[in-house]
C-alpha cells in the first residue's frame, strides 16, 4: 500500500469499526480452531500491528509485512516478533507455526495467490489452521480497492476452491459484513465514478462508529446461532493444513 495509508490504518484501526469487527471475527475462528498448541501464531501481512495487539496473551506471536516502515511500527505496537519480508516468499523455517492469519492480502496485486498459499502451508506445521478475511464480490471493486491496492475480490464458493487447490482440508468459508451490506454497496457505487477518492479507512462520527459496530456484534451473534448470511462485504475463511 501507499504509506498515506499505512498511517491511516496505524491511527484508525485500534478503534474504527471495521477493524473491531474483523478482529473480533478472526480471534474467535481461532478460539475455535486453535491449531497445534505450543507453536506461535503468524499475522502475514500484518500492517501496522492491530490484530497482533488484539491477539497479545492467546499465543506467543510473530508477524511478517512488505513495508519495512509497518513492520516496525506493528513491532513497537504489539511487542511481537515482527520480520519484513514477502507473503509471496515468507522468512520462516518449514512447519514453524501452529496458525496462521492473513487479513485482505491475498487480494493483494502485489500477491501470486499460488505461491502466497503455498508459502503459507508451508509454514504451517501438520495440523495447523489458517484463517483468512478476504474482500467480497468483485462487483463492489471501488476506489477503496485502488488506493490500497487489492487486484481481486472472493466469492465464498471460490475461496473455498481455492484453499482446496492449495492443499488445505477442513475449509470453510462466510460472508460477513452483511447486515451492512446495503449501505456498502451504495457507498461504493457513489464511489466508483470517482477513482481518485480517497480509502475507506478514516475516523467516523463517534455516534456512527459506534452504530456501524453494534450491527456487526449484532450480525456475530447471529453467526454464533448457526445463521449464515448469502453475501457480506468480506469472505471469513478457515481451513487446516492436512497432517
Amino acid at each position: 500500500m501507499e504509506t498515506a495509508e499505512y498511517d491511516l490504518m496505524d491511527a484508525a484501526e485500534d478503534r474504527m469499526w471495521w477493524f473491531r469487527a474483523a478482529h473480533a471475527r478472526v480471534a474467535h475462528a481461532l478460539r475455535a480452531r486453535p491449531g497445534v498448541a505450543g507453536l506461535p501464531w503468524l499475522d502475514a501481512g500484518c500492517g501496522t500491528g492491530g490484530l497482533l495487539r488484539r491477539l497479545r496473551g492467546t499465543a506467543p506471536l510473530a508477524g511478517v509485512e512488505f513495508h519495512p516502515a509497518a513492520a516496525a511500527r506493528a513491532r513497537a505496537k504489539s511487542g511481537a516478533a515482527v520480520a519484513a519480508g514477502d507473503v509471496n516468499a515468507l522468512p520462516f523455517a518449514d512447519g514453524r507455526f501452529g496458525a496462521l492469519v492473513s487479513i485482505d492480502v491475498l487480494c493483494h496485486r502485489g500477491v501470486t495467490e499460488a505461491l502466497a498459499l503455498a508459502e503459507m502451508r508451508r509454514v504451517l506445521a501438520p495440523g495447523g489452521t489458517l484463517v483468512l478475511n478476504l474482500p467480497a464480490f468483485n462487483w463492489l471493486f471501488s476506489a477503496h480497492d485502488a488506493r490500497v491496492h487489492n487486484a481481486r475480490r472472493y466469492t465464498a464458493g471460490g475461496a473455498v476452491a481455492l484453499l482446496r487447490q492449495a492443499g488445505f482440508a477442513d475449509v470453510e468459508a462466510f460472508y460477513w459484513n452483511s447486515l451492512l451490506l446495503p449501505l456498502m454497496v451504495a457507498q461504493r457505487k457513489l464511489r466508483a465514478a470517482a477513482p481518485d477518492a480517497a480509502s475507506d479507512v478514516a475516523p467516523f462520527p463517534p455516534w456512527l462508529d459506534r452504530t456501524l459496530h453494534a450491527a456487526t456484534r449484532a450480525e456475530a451473534g447471529l453467526a454464533r446461532l448457526g445463521l449464515r448470511f448469502p453475501a457480506g462485504g468480506s469472505v471469513l475463511v478457515v481451513a487446516t493444513r492436512p497432517l
